[in-house]
Parts: C-alpha cells; structure tokens; sequence
C-alpha cells in the first residue's frame, strides 16, 4: 500500500492590495496547500476579514499585541517575515511549511505533495529557484500579469549575460533585480530548526541550503509591471532588496528618470529572440497563472456556489 502524500503549507507576511492577496491564496489552494497562515504587516488591512472565512486560511493582524506575543517589532520588514514565519513554523503541524512573498507563485511540474513525498528523509529544507517575471504590456490584466519569467544567470550561464542585459551586465552580475537565493520549504517537527528568508538556521548555524528542486521553481513578480516598480525603487534602493546589489544600487541612485526608463525596458524586456535563447537554455519558464479565474472560482467556494 503506497505511503499517503505530506500535506503542506505556506506563510507569508503580506502587505499588498487585497486582490493580490487573494490571487496568491487562490492560486496555491488550487496547488492542493493545506494551510496558509497569512500576516498582515498592515493591521488595518481589509482583506483580513474576507480572506479569514476561507478554512484553509490563518490570517493573523500584526498588531501591538501580536508584536508583543513575539516578543518584540522588528524595525526591518525582512526581520519581520522570519519572525512571522518562525511563529508559523511552531504553529504548524504539518508535514512541510514553505515560506514566500506574497507576490511569489510556486510552479511546479508535478504536484507539490509528490515533490515533498520524494525527498530523502533526512533532508530539511527543499530550496526553490526564483524566475522573475517580464514586463509585456500586450498582456491582459490578471492581478499579477506576465507570461515569460527569466531565471538566474549564475556562472553557470555567464555567457548570456551580455546578449540578455547588454551594458548592463557587470552590475546585474546574476541576472535579477531581487534575489537570486531563491526561498524554502522547511521539513516540520525538528528541534532548533529556525525558518529565515531564504533559508534556515539550525541550533543557531546557518543550515547549508541543498540544490535548488527544479521540479519546483518559484515564479517571482518582482518588477513586471513600470509603474510598480517606479513607485518602489526609492524603498528598495534604501530599505528594500536593492541595498544588497551594490553596482545596482549605486547607477539607479545616481541616474535620472530618463536612464532609469533606458534600465528597465533593456533589463526587464524580452524580445523574442532573447526569449528563444533563455529558452534553448533552461532560463525561461512561460507560463498563464489565470489568476483572476482561480479567484472567481475562491470567491464562489467562499460563498458555497
């Protein structure tokens, strides 16, 4: 008699407009999650109500009394997740806790319970690679909107460096904007076992994270949509992602709205003969989320239709 599949669950600590909340939620209960504990970094947030009456769904207000549940609010988001998500960990008795953003989509090749169920017993962490989504106006709105997500261009893939972001390349050494590190799922129930960022501590040491499982990459909608990403350049130079990526930092920091524009449409933008390269490559993964559908469909399950 074959073994029973691991069910599984995610935490997110989110502060979004509430459609794309929804859309992350619908999106992995129709993958099969279990649970998926939310945090709202924004107490006040409306999508707290509607999203609590979903069963799957653990929405939590991060409030004084929750910060002082937790002994404490961290000034930086960042040390906000980990906390949320170490809280989430403790909290869940499932099998597996996966933790990632709220504009983060899991996208895997076969069910993610099969993923998990496959992977050695002694193994803790499954590490899942980032593709960040394009930027392509043709498309029609779906909350979060692309089709073309474009991998990391690590040593191994060096060589498309130049033909992918021209003269931008020595300071996108890796080919992101957002990290390249990519996000976990933590095997429950192990003593001194700490969910973090994009990794875990274990008895207060950083856990070497294994392979990335490209059965199951993470579609990352970081930067595809212009105006999105205008509005939150200043905080991610400062506060945000891109205070790690020094070359970065520095040429967006020092350029004007004019080279900005040149910045983005050249690094953000797919032609179609760089599509076919990153695809003959293994660095493009296209895919339709049909987000607005899976929301439609949670809302009619909400309402029991």
């Amino acid at each position: 008699m074959a073994a029973a599949l691991p069910d599984w669950g995610l935490v997110a600590t989110v502060r979004a407009a509430p459609e794309k909340v929804a859309a992350f939620v619908a999106h992995h209960l129709s993958l099969g999650a279990a649970r998926i504990w939310l945090y709202f970094d924004d107490p006040a947030d409306p999508a707290v109500e509607p999203l609590s009456r979903i069963p799957q769904v653990t929405a939590t207000r991060c409030d004084d009394v929750h910060w002082e549940r937790l002994r404490g609010r961290p000034d930086r988001h960042q040390n906000r997740q980990s906390k949320n998500a170490r809280a989430a960990y403790k909290a869940c008795l499932l099998p597996w806790l996966g933790h990632i953003d709220v504009d983060e989509f899991l996208w895997p090749s076969r069910t993610v319970a099969e993923i998990l169920a496959s992977l050695p017993p002694g193994q803790p962490t499954l590490r899942m690679e980032p593709f960040e989504a394009m930027h392509d106006p043709a498309l029609p709105d779906d909350i979060f909107t692309a089709r073309a997500f474009r991998g990391p261009l690590k040593q191994r893939f060096a060589h498309l460096r130049p033909a992918v972001l021209g003269s931008y390349a020595g300071i996108l050494p890796e080919g992101h904007l957002s990290h390249t590190n990519g996000k976990s799922f933590f095997r429950t129930g192990i003593p001194d076992l700490s969910p973090r960022l994009h990794g875990a501590f274990l008895k207060g040491e950083r856990l070497p994270g294994p392979p990335f499982d490209r059965r199951l990459p993470l579609l990352h909608f970081h930067a595809q949509d212009r105006e999105d990403w205008l509005k939150a350049l200043p905080f991610r130079l400062t506060r945000g992602a891109y205070q790690y990526h020094a070359g970065m930092q520095a040429h967006l920091s020092a350029a004007g709205p004019e080279e900005i524009g040149f910045f983005y449409d050249r690094t953000q933008c797919l032609s179609p003969d760089l599509a076919a390269l990153l695809r003959e490559e293994g660095r493009l993964i296209e895919a339709d989320l049909h987000l607005r559908e899976k929301v439609a469909q949670l809302v009619r399950g909400a309402a029991g239709e």
